[in-house]
């Protein structure tokens, strides 16, 4: 079995700017006097969820997309969230993608991605080295997300038919993600044209 190759999750990009002077900063600032994985991503995760404001929730602008981007202005849809958790996990050493689920907004069609954050854990208590997602979209009535390994506490639950935890785990956010973002005028523009990917 061969192993997994984790340098693409630990390397930077245009939307995950791990070497921008911002994010290197703000990463350093986080996790400063921490020496243990678990408090890393935690600081990092729960920076993200709480400190960031979720575009939608807030209706805030501008649209955000990189993760610097997302740092200066404070904002961002669940998508541009977790370009940013990625940047500060990967300046930190910490391997992270970023994940997908197929979701309802009123529980009918049609569907819409959310996005969210895979972490590598090397070595958790009553959990073998693997991935482990979080999501950093920012919690509020009826949404409650933490970093709990093993137990996964995510922000949205499968339950309506269509809906799905896609399993891929990505070092880069997809096409359909990047498009919406950058193609969005506002943050309403976006929210009426959410992404969404063909499945078959």
């Amino acid at each position: 079995m061969s192993k997994l190759n984790l340098a693409p999750f630990l390397a930077a990009s245009t939307y995950i700017d791990i070497q921008h002077e911002s994010i290197v900063k703000k990463a350093r600032e986080l996790t400063q006097g921490l020496t243990d994985q678990h408090h890393v991503i935690k600081a990092c995760f729960e920076f993200v969820r709480d400190d960031i404001k979720h575009s939608w929730d807030y209706q805030l602008n501008p649209i955000t997309c990189k993760a610097s981007d997302v740092l200066k202005h404070g904002t961002g849809y669940c998508y541009a969230k977790s370009h940013l958790l990625a940047a500060l996990l990967r300046a930190n050493g910490v391997a992270s993608g970023l994940c997908y689920q197929r979701l309802t907004i009123t529980d009918e069609p049609p569907f819409c991605l959310h996005g969210l954050n895979a972490v590598y854990l090397n070595n958790e208590t009553e959990m073998k080295a693997g991935w482990f997602r979080i999501d950093a979209r920012g919690n509020k009535e009826g949404v409650d997300a933490q970093f709990t390994p093993p137990v996964e506490k995510l922000a949205f639950p499968i339950l309506t038919k269509g809906e799905l935890d896609l399993p891929e785990v990505w070092h880069e956010p997809l096409n359909e993600v990047v498009k919406a973002l950058e193609k969005g005028k506002d943050y309403l523009d976006v929210a009426e044209n959410l992404p969404d990917i063909q499945l078959f």
